[in-house]
């Protein structure tokens, strides 16, 4: 048996049809009806248990969630500046040849590429509303706290910014606390 490649082109892509109506045929079928498995009531229509989730009210139900989520995007475009002024510096677009990259301390170098790339990832993380971004972004923050105030040399320790970053983290903690509590176990 002879095939050229056309009909060998055009065999595959049948095949493959066939083989995804044979397993996403059912899936789909599920997924797109508007009544539930057992037959009973459509979705749409159907009505929420009095003490369920689901019968509160829309604004006042996830109203600790929301407010995480925008501290959330706020430290999000926080990271991502604080982020970009480290790529800046590593780069050479802010300071003078005094301020190079290259004629700074190994210590500097290291905390500055460290950050430069944490804060972007936190940022990303943050962004999304992700468990891991506010992981990286707990992370940034106590590793920026503890350069200030035990290595000092690096950056000068600076207590303003131990003090926001103790800030910004009991803020964090709160409003996730918060949330936590209005959504039952």
């Amino acid at each position: 048996m002879h095939l050229d490649a056309m009909q060998l082109i055009l065999w595959f892509r049948k095949a493959m049809k066939r083989a995804r109506t044979a397993v996403w045929g059912p899936v789909m079928s599920i997924l797109t009806s508007k009544t539930s498995s057992r037959g009973q009531l459509p979705r749409d229509q159907a009505m929420p248990v009095a003490g369920s989730p689901t019968a509160r009210t829309e604004t006042d139900d996830n109203l600790w969630t929301g407010r995480l989520v925008v501290f959330l995007r706020v430290m999000a475009m926080l990271s991502l500046a604080v982020g970009l002024y480290h790529w800046a510096q590593l780069t050479g677009f802010i300071g003078g040849e005094d301020d190079a990259f290259e004629n700074q301390t190994v210590a500097w170098q290291a905390a500055t590429v460290y950050f430069a790339v944490i804060e972007l990832v936190a940022a990303v993380g943050l962004w999304l509303a992700t468990p891991w971004g506010a992981v990286v972004w707990l992370t940034t923050v106590v590793s920026m706290a503890v350069v200030e105030l035990m290595f000092p040399m690096i950056y000068g320790g600076n207590l303003v910014i131990v003090g926001l970053e103790t800030a910004m983290l009991t803020a964090y903690l709160g409003l996730a606390w918060m949330a936590a509590r209005e959504r039952p176990p």
